[in-house]
């Protein structure tokens, strides 16, 4: 099992933490990961874009002119993609970009993406984290004192003054054990974890 070292709130080291290879120590699955963050940047487009081909767009029923004899190209329609006014070719319609990865497939991916942040030694366990009240400086101070920028905070229970201090950080993300991605998890140079949030992790993953 992997040890990592436990530290508090002022970056001071206070112990340290075997994680499960369960959940910490699989092999990485890299094409399971790629596919977790294809799958939920996909599953966020709205697909509904949409434009006319010349088949949609009003007018155009007669041909312009004769075919031969006028000096012009010969047309068949003014509402032909070349025309302006004219329908667009290939146009895009609404769709929906969605698709599905199997459970296993996620808990793989989520694992692996886990287990990335081990090997790149960016994984920081907390003892606690909790504010007394809103404060993004404090959460700056946190941060800091673990000499992280943009990191991935992610808590065993819902802390409001912990989520809304760290919501004016623009490189700083908060989430719970249960609502962690992998897009999420790779996007963010540094993981940030409290212990709770570490034995929930391998409670749900294990």
């Amino acid at each position: 099992m992997a040890n990592v070292k436990v530290y508090n709130m002022e970056g001071s080291e206070v112990g340290t933490m075997e994680l499960n290879d369960a959940v910490f120590g699989v092999e990485v699955n890299e094409h399971l990961m790629h596919m977790a963050v294809v799958s939920q940047l996909a599953n966020k487009r709205q697909g509904t874009q949409s434009a006319k081909t010349r088949a949609e767009v009003s007018g155009g029923g007669r041909k312009p002119w004769k075919q031969k004899g006028t000096g012009h190209a010969r047309q068949g329609s003014t509402r032909a993609p070349q025309w302006k006014g004219g329908g667009v070719v290939f146009a895009p319609k609404p769709r929906d970009y969605s698709f599905k990865m199997n459970r296993k497939e996620k808990a793989i991916a989520v694992k692996s993406a886990l287990t990335s942040r081990v090997v790149a030694d960016k994984i920081f366990v907390l003892d606690s984290l909790s504010f007394d009240e809103i404060k993004t400086k404090k959460m700056a101070a946190v941060l800091n004192s673990l000499k992280v920028n943009k990191a991935l905070v992610v808590l065993g229970d819902k802390n409001e003054n912990v989520i809304l201090s760290a919501r004016n950080l623009p490189e700083v993300r908060t989430a719970l054990y249960n609502a962690i991605n992998v897009y999420d998890i790779v996007k963010y140079d540094s993981l940030v974890i409290t212990k709770d949030a570490v034995a929930k992790i391998e409670e749900v993953y294990a």
